[in-house]
């Protein structure tokens, strides 16, 4: 089974900080968005992958994943000039791809991985399968339209009146014949190729199109509170006590990774967190759900439930929750209060 990463877009929803980075390389419990979905597919034996990208953002991906081989996979770069939509992406693959293949949004990630679902596919012999969450808010998706009988009979995109709370989840699984039906497409109301529609024609033409239930988390990393909110399930999925760096006249309390050539003096560190790869932290607390990014510097500050982003520094800072600082930028405070920052790539803040 091949795979199909989709790292294009312009994520405007994360700004400020997709400004800078591609929201795909955000790191979550120190490791980019699009090396977690990597992992996952690598896991689940796909490998040779199509790494769709978009001309904003291909040379961040392609530094980052290369060729693919440090993930288990061989990476291949397809570039898709506009952001036309999943359907469009696709399209651009009609030739390469001749067997079946999993499409996974590279903002997204679910809990467990894909394997038990690439399996369940393999084993069903359908056309496609969707992957499908119950959720609170419906009308914020592409939500499944059941018939009678509760079999799959179409999906609806974001609608006023939801037909059931089943949204589909960023991961869809095909055979060579979506090919077929990705062509027949015409733009939607959003200017955009909908993967939607070509399910819709793929039922009414009798295809098989199967679906499976996710029991887990699934977040789509596309706004400041779902990265923080990304970051705390996996570091309370995946974080384990492993203590590498220096830890001078301080308690690591927890599950807390220390990593090699960090410092943690004369401060509290508490788990769930991770303190990257050269980092400095010093007569500071570090709280739980919290990654410090490699060569981080933290001195004087409290930070908890944030995400530090690589060679940034924090000074002073009495308390900084809840809050996403961007590479290389400075933080600097002295007034006594709480902050909560969304600041992007060296930006520079004195509170």
């Amino acid at each position: 089974m091949d795979g199909v990463v989709l790292a294009g877009g312009y994520a405007t929803r994360l700004r400020p900080t997709s400004l800078s980075v591609s929201k795909h390389l955000v790191p979550l419990a120190n490791k980019p968005v699009i090396g977690w979905v990597l992992g996952q597919l690598a896991a689940a034996g796909v490998r040779r992958v199509f790494v769709v990208v978009g001309p904003h953002n291909k040379e961040q991906i392609a530094e980052y994943v290369g060729d693919g081989s440090k993930f288990g996979v061989s990476a291949e770069y397809v570039l898709q000039e506009r952001p036309l939509g999943i359907a469009h992406a696709l399209s651009l693959l009609e030739g390469q791809i001749g067997g079946d293949f999993v499409v996974y949004l590279g903002d997204n990630l679910v809990q467990g991985g894909v394997a038990r679902y690439a399996k369940r596919f393999e084993e069903a012999g359908a056309d496609a399968m969707v992957l499908l969450k119950e959720v609170e808010d419906p009308t914020r998706f592409g939500v499944a339209v059941f018939d009678g009988g509760g079999r799959l009979a179409g999906f609806v995109e974001k609608p006023r009146e939801p037909p059931s709370r089943y949204a589909l989840v960023g991961l869809y699984f095909f055979t060579p014949a979506v090919f077929d039906y990705v062509k027949r497409l015409k733009p939607s109301w959003r200017g955009e190729y909908e993967i939607t529609d070509a399910l819709d024609l793929m039922i009414k033409d009798g295809r098989r199109v199967d679906y499976a239930v996710h029991d887990g988390w699934w977040i789509d990393v596309g706004k400041k509170d779902d990265v923080l909110e990304a970051n705390a399930l996996l570091l309370d999925e995946h974080a384990r006590r492993d203590v590498r760096g220096v830890v001078e006249n301080s308690k690591v309390e927890g599950r807390v990774v220390v990593e090699e050539g960090a410092v943690v003096r004369n401060s509290v560190v508490r788990g769930p967190a991770v303190i990257g790869r050269g980092a400095v932290v010093e007569d500071s607390f570090i709280g739980p759900y919290t990654s410090v990014g490699d060569g981080c510097v933290v001195r004087r500050s409290a930070v908890e439930h944030s995400v530090l982003m690589e060679g940034c520094v924090v000074e002073g800072v009495a308390r900084l929750e809840e809050s996403i600082v961007g590479r290389r930028a400075r933080v600097a405070a002295g007034n006594g209060r709480a902050v909560r920052l969304h600041i992007s790539d060296y930006s520079v803040v004195e509170i």
